[in-house]
């Protein structure tokens, strides 16, 4: 067995090389070479120090190869293992560019993991007490600030989605399931009550060393149904879908005899979706258009919709235009009308603490993507609309089950991958982006949730 500490080129999960910094061209433009000098020397001590100290208290173990002065260390308690093979690289990009360059750092092969979500999840569960407090202020020196070409706005919001979901439909359906379905699939587990009331739900954690686990189309179908029964979705019902996906939610829709008119940036899930629907047979009930959610604002779209659904949409409206999604659902929705969302979210202190800042996920993946809390959720639709949350479902361990079956398919498609002309650059900055978001669920530092809104006014 060849061992990660000797060949800085073999990961044992993904089976791709590291991504070469020096000859990377424009493919990955943050990823050249670190520049040398005086301020790099100091930001990577800095690192040095401030990662170490975090380690040493968790239940993980580092083993960090002789840097040029041939000076090698393993600390940490135990645990999942990371193997640092370059450190001078890998503590010059953190020391500049934080978690960011922690993660531009795997992509070089600075450092690895037999273990990428078993490794992540144990520092993701303690991020917001890493590093001291009174260093926290410091972060501002190594927190990149949202690129204003990256703004949600109206008119960037469409390059934000075809960065990620304009890749490639045979792409995606390389590693989801066969109802396309790129969200958190709801497995059969019993759910428990929450902290928060008699309509706060906890979904309990699925089994993944099951023998015979539950099929990954059928969880997805149940997320869908239980969305689309939360917004009371019947014969005859108006709905608005706000981000289609491939269609798979508008076909069970119109299946219940609904009427759907649902709206896109994407003209790749468009194209698709379109076919999807036409092929079962209710091209005649849905309606699909490339527009912008804030289009609804429009007179014509007033109490137009009896339900509005939405999966994992508003991740990528932006933390500055919360309150236009919820006044634009408001203004669109009948009422007594029913809204049945699916969000991703995080905790609200944290929320706050990194309001306006860039990612790595945002840097790579999800170009203007941010979470909400629930906390805010809540505030602009009692402040700012007439919408009142009567229920609320979170199922955070279930995705992070799904992430693991996709990025296990997406490993296992890789010939396929590369024959779309992907290359082994992605493959790893993919696989990287799958596990670090799998880890987020896992230690509880995000969460996702179905919340169910009703307009006032109804009879």
């Amino acid at each position: 067995m060849t061992s990660l500490a000797n060949n800085p080129a073999h990961d044992s999960t993904t089976h791709t090389a590291p991504i070469d910094a020096g000859n990377n061209g424009s493919r990955m433009p943050g990823l050249e070479r670190v520049p040398g000098g005086p301020r790099t020397v100091v930001s990577a001590g800095i690192a040095r120090r401030l990662f170490t100290a975090a380690i040493r208290h968790l239940d993980v173990l580092v083993e960090e190869a002789p840097n040029s002065r041939g000076i090698g260390r393993t600390f940490g308690r135990g645990g999942p293992r990371m193997v640092i093979h370059r450190p001078d690289e890998f503590y010059a990009r953190v020391g500049r560019d934080g978690l960011i360059g922690f993660g531009e750092a795997y992509l070089t092969g600075a450092w690895d993991t037999d273990d990428l979500a078993g490794f992540l999840t144990v520092p993701a569960a303690r991020i917001a007490t890493l590093i001291p407090e009174s260093l926290q202020r410091a972060r501002a020196v190594v927190t990149h600030r949202t690129p204003s070409h990256q703004r949600s706005t109206a008119d960037n919001s469409q390059a934000n989605i075809a960065h990620h979901y304009d890749l490639s439909n045979e792409l995606f359906a390389l590693f989801l399931d066969e109802t396309l379905s790129y969200s958190s699939a709801l497995f059969t587990t019993p759910f428990v009550a929450g902290p928060d009331g008699p309509d706060h739900l906890v979904a309990t954690e699925p089994d993944a060393t099951d023998n015979a686990p539950e099929d990954f189309a059928d969880a997805q179908a149940r997320k869908i149904e239980r969305l689309l029964d939360e917004a009371g979705v019947i014969a005859g019902s108006r709905v608005m879908e706000i981000g289609t996906g491939w269609g798979e939610l508008a076909i069970r829709a119109a299946r219940r005899g609904a009427t759907v008119h649902s709206i896109t940036l994407s003209v790749e899930q468009l194209e698709l979706a379109e076919r999807r629907v036409a092929d079962a047979g209710f091209a005649d009930q849905v309606r699909i258009e490339l527009r912008d959610y804030r289009a609804l604002m429009e007179p014509e779209f007033a109490a137009a919709y009896d339900a509005i659904v939405s999966v994992e949409m508003i991740e990528a409206v932006g933390h500055e235009f919360w309150g236009t999604y919820f006044q634009t659902i408001d203004h669109a929705l009948a009422p007594g009308g029913r809204v049945a969302i699916q969000a991703i979210t995080m905790p609200h202190d944290r929320m706050l603490a990194t309001r306006g800042t860039q990612t790595w996920i945002n840097k790579y993946v999800f170009p203007g993507g941010f979470l909400p809390s629930v906390q805010v959720i809540d505030e602009i639709t009692s402040e700012q609309t007439s919408l009142r949350r009567t229920g609320i479902l979170e199922f955070g361990t279930h995705y992070a089950e799904t992430l693991r079956r996709w990025d296990e398919r997406f490993i296992a498609q890789r010939d396929a991958v590369i024959a779309l002309g992907f290359d082994d650059a992605f493959m790893r900055m993919w696989h990287f982006y799958l596990e670090y978001s799998r880890a987020g669920f896992a230690s509880g530092y995000i969460n996702v949730q179905q919340l169910t809104f009703v307009k006032e006014g109804g009879s």
